[in-house]
């Protein structure tokens, strides 16, 4: 029997052989086919199949990426993808990992698109920070677009079965062509006069749906610069739900359709004076609870009143009761005053130094006018003044004759 020279390995191991030689040897490539079994998942990742006559490839584009297509894929579209050749180990499958996607044959076109796209976007143009909400009740209503445009004429319908109080202003402009560009920078230009003049409150920009050629206008920069300096708010609604612009991304928010744009800006009508009815129907009960707690604050007021009112009679009395209080709360005070005076007087002549010269006592002072208290401080010859009950002397010492003195040690 012959041996197997060869390692045998795993499934997993030769799929992963597979995927590493396509990876390498093929790369990134651009691939033209339709769009098949197309899928976006909650989680925002695309999943779908590219066929042509001759065969079929699966693909995945992930959120971070198709984020800039700009368009939503839909069953038969023929498009162009760049993408990595891979193969997804787990089942075998060998798939496209798409990088970019744009309609076939608008190669030129796309690029541009999101060149410039790029570029505003670097420069803050898109920040969402910047864009501002929509009024509540607009008083004037300005609409940018062809006179001739369909567009035009579901914008008005709309606008008149929605808020037929709401006054509409229409700019007209070529939306079209290689003169649509500086045509609606004109009308924005014209549309912005009259709102800082506080006589409108937003503007729609809007068109029918068409061919990336044909909307090619509103991926001009200049025109999206202008769409930034607004001073209203400003909605895009340019195309069909699936297509994207440049003045899309600029504009305070983008409606799917030209339709979506008029009932963005417009209150509903009907549902105004439903909203009406209900709040007149909220004032009415809250006047009557008012009137009714305001009535019985009265009331409980007037009780309040007529017990407050003084009696003339009960009012003398009670001022006699206070002036007898007052009386004898003072006579009180002055007796305890007078015995605390009587005390510390007292006090006072007990204490007193005559008291104790009275007693046969008598003070000695040095010619300081210091008390002798130490007979050791006395010397022969020392002039003192002897202070007694019924004078003082100054006398001379002659002799000093020192005796103890005994202290008590209890």
């Amino acid at each position: 029997m012959t041996e197997i020279s060869k390692e045998i390995i795993g499934v997993g191991d030769l799929n992963r052989a597979i995927a590493s030689v396509l990876e390498e040897g093929i790369g990134n490539v651009w691939v033209r086919g339709e769009v098949s079994n197309f899928k976006a998942y909650d989680s925002g990742h695309w999943y779908f199949s590219l066929k042509d006559a001759e065969g079929q490839i699966r693909c995945v584009m992930f959120r971070g990426r198709n984020s800039q297509v700009g368009f939503l894929p839909k069953e038969g579209d023929l498009v162009e993808v760049a993408a990595n050749i891979s193969m997804y180990v787990p089942r075998g499958d060998i798939q496209l990992n798409v990088g970019m996607m744009r309609r076939a044959g608008q190669g030129g076109l796309y690029e541009a698109f999101l060149k410039l796209k790029e570029k505003l976007s670097k420069e803050g143009l898109f920040d969402e920070d910047a864009k501002r909400s929509l009024p509540k009740h607009p008083r004037r209503i300005a609409v940018i677009t062809s006179p001739q445009a369909a567009a035009l004429k579901d914008v008005l319908s709309t606008l008149a079965r929605r808020a037929p109080h709401i006054p509409v202003t229409i700019f007209p402009s070529l939306v079209q062509g290689v003169d649509a560009p500086p045509a609606l920078i004109k009308a924005l230009e014209a549309a912005y006069a009259v709102a800082k003049a506080d006589e409108i409150d937003v503007i729609l920009l809007v068109r029918g749906g068409g061919s990336i050629e044909d909307l090619w206008a509103f991926n001009d920069e200049g025109l999206a610069r202008v769409i930034a300096q607004s001073p209203v708010p400003l909605v895009s609604g340019v195309g069909h739900e699936t297509d994207f612009t440049i003045a899309d991304f600029v504009a305070d928010l983008r409606a799917p359709t030209p339709t979506g744009a008029a009932e963005l800006v417009t209150p509903d009508r009907q549902a105004l004076l439903q909203d009406l009815s209900s709040l007149g129907q909220k004032m009415s009960t809250r006047v009557s609870q008012r009137i009714e707690k305001e009535a019985q604050r009265l009331d409980q007021l007037s009780l309040r009143l007529s017990h407050a009112l003084p009696n003339a009679d009960r009012m003398k009395e009670k001022i006699e009761q206070l002036t007898m209080r007052l009386d004898q709360s003072w006579q009180v005070r002055i007796n305890a005053y007078s015995e605390k005076h009587r005390s510390w007087a007292s006090h006072l002549e007990l204490l007193s130094p005559q008291r104790t010269l009275d007693r046969g006592y008598a003070v000695l002072l040095n010619q300081k006018g210091q008390a002798l208290r130490d007979p050791n401080s006395i010397n022969q010859g020392d002039q003192v003044d002897v202070h007694l009950a019924l004078g003082s002397a100054q006398i001379e010492i002659s002799k000093v004759s020192l005796s103890a003195k005994i202290i008590s040690k209890e």
